[in-house]
């Protein structure tokens, strides 16, 4: 009876508290308020895959994390609702403080997840490696209407809700490339650093696929929003 009039009274604190949180009584460092607007200039914790889903369908909330994001990136407009993969609420990525060997579509949580990789995962990573930051990001694409791994039928891939970016490489500020089909296998600094880079993207991704994943990902780092969560 104890433990169940204290476990009672436990939720009715908790529920009080975000109640005070939700309703502004109570103040919190916005980080960790789940209403206040996804900050990229503040690192990842437990609420972040939370407050970048909720970017999904709100352009506005979108539009606050995207203004800490750095990121120049342009709104597109919404395809059909008939299209075989239909897009809403997504952007075209052209840069930021890194370049990019491309542009790419994004989801509106992808576009800030990989604003928050560049910013606390890949810069600390090369600055801890080989003191110097990365400035171009070399990709695979993100938007491609298809079921996962090709396949004829079975699940759609999270690339057909432009949910996920495919990595291949990086080029460091002193012309040095990193490249993760010839440099994984190998035992030296860029394996290291690549391996760091791939243990960072966990801490915003969902899921993260490395080589250590399948064959399949021998050439690229996978990383998307979608429902799964899996780093390998």
């Amino acid at each position: 009876m104890r433990v169940l009039k204290g476990f009672t009274l436990l939720v009715l604190v908790v529920g009080v508290a975000v109640l005070g949180v939700w309703r502004g009584w109570l103040s919190v460092p916005a980080q960790w308020n789940p209403w206040a607007p996804l900050d990229v200039n503040a690192p990842p914790n437990l609420l972040t895959r939370y407050k970048l889903m909720a970017l999904r369908n709100d352009p506005q909330l979108c539009d606050q994390a995207l203004a800490t994001s750095g990121l120049r990136a342009t709104r597109q407009a919404d395809s059909s609702p008939q299209a075989s993969c239909p897009l809403s609420n997504v952007l075209r990525v052209q840069g930021g403080e890194v370049a990019l060997s491309s542009s790419f579509l994004a989801s509106c949580p992808l576009a800030v997840a990989f604003a928050l990789f560049e910013r606390h995962a890949l810069q600390p990573a090369a600055l801890a490696t080989y003191g110097q930051e990365v400035v171009q990001v070399d990709h695979l694409g993100s938007f491609a209407c298809r079921n996962m791994y090709g396949r004829e039928s079975g699940a759609r891939s999270q690339h057909a809700t432009a949910s996920a970016l495919d990595i291949a490489g990086f080029r460091l500020a002193d012309g040095r490339r990193v490249n993760v089909l010839k440099d994984w296998p190998k035992d030296n600094t860029h394996a290291q650093f690549l391996r760091q880079v791939r243990d960072g993207a966990c801490d915003v991704f969902n899921v993260v696929l490395s080589p250590d994943y399948n064959a399949a990902h021998r050439n690229h780092f996978h990383l998307d929003v979608g429902p799964w969560w899996i780093c390998r």
